[in-house]
């Protein structure tokens, strides 16, 4: 069974460094792999169309770069989609929209093996993930214990019963997600109101006081500063789509500028 680095790092206490992909173009995963300086790549996959064949040559391009694959899923059809992207290889799988423990707790199982042990849902399914003759076995188990189980925290309902969701056993991080919140509060756009800040500011502190790694996406290694002063040590930096939009944007008025009336 391939190692889950991803879990590894977290166990040590160590920072860990991701991006995330919209594209389910593989060569994009590969091309990220040779700037060997990140530990996870983060398909969106709640954004972008994917197949399941997609899922499957993601994972395979995530190997072959040494990045651990995960992936962020809409609420509907969490059950069967987080099922079948772990198949697929994904150790890790980003859940959005909680809004109670009793989703976080069922996202949780969503992943975890279904022994009297674990109490998940996660039955043996032969996929790609693990040797066929492994199905089911001691490490096809252990594979299942080690997915790394991320809420995003964007709801006002999840802000509401935030300590309640973060006592949930297994959950693994959290994400702040500004542009759900501010929609959740009737304030759509308001990401860097005061208010939404300061609200963000709890999640993370409530996070951290209560054990649970609380991530920061950011677009430029510079807006790092502020989540670094409040404790945060795991980062995402930027995402495919907006990098090439920002660099086709800068330089395309760059040089229309340039051009001749």
């Amino acid at each position: 069974m391939r190692p889950n680095k991803f879990r590894e790092l977290l166990r040590a206490g160590k920072p860990t460094l991701g991006t995330r992909v919209m594209s389910p173009w593989p060569t994009v995963i590969e091309v990220l792999g040779q700037a060997k300086q990140y530990d996870y790549v983060e398909f969106l996959a709640e954004y972008a169309p994917s197949d399941l064949h997609d899922l499957d040559n993601l994972c395979r391009a995530a190997e072959l770069a040494d990045l651990t694959p995960i992936i962020k899923i809409d609420q509907a059809a969490c059950d069967y989609v987080a099922q079948r992207a772990i198949g697929a290889g994904f150790q890790g799988v980003m859940f959005t929209d909680c809004r109670s423990a009793e989703e976080a707790r069922h996202y949780v199982r969503i992943v975890r093996p279904e022994t009297l042990q674990d109490g998940g849902l996660f039955g043996a399914a032969p996929r790609r993930f693990t040797p066929r003759s492994q199905v089911g076995g001691a490490e096809y188990l252990q594979a299942l214990r080690d997915v790394v189980v991320i809420l995003m925290i964007e709801k006002r309902e999840a802000v509401e019963h935030l300590e309640e969701i973060l006592a949930v056993p297994g959950i693994d991080m959290i994400q702040w997600g500004p542009a759900d919140y501010t929609v959740s509060i009737g304030k759509p756009g308001a990401r860097f109101d005061p208010e939404t800040k300061a609200v963000e500011r709890k999640v993370i502190e409530a996070a951290l006081r209560m054990g649970i790694p609380p991530r920061a996406e950011i677009m430029a290694p510079e807006d790092a500063q502020y989540y670094r002063d409040l404790g945060v040590r795991h980062f995402n930096l930027n995402v495919d789509l907006w990098i090439l939009l920002n660099w086709w944007t800068a330089n395309g008025k760059t040089l229309r500028e340039q051009l001749p009336a």
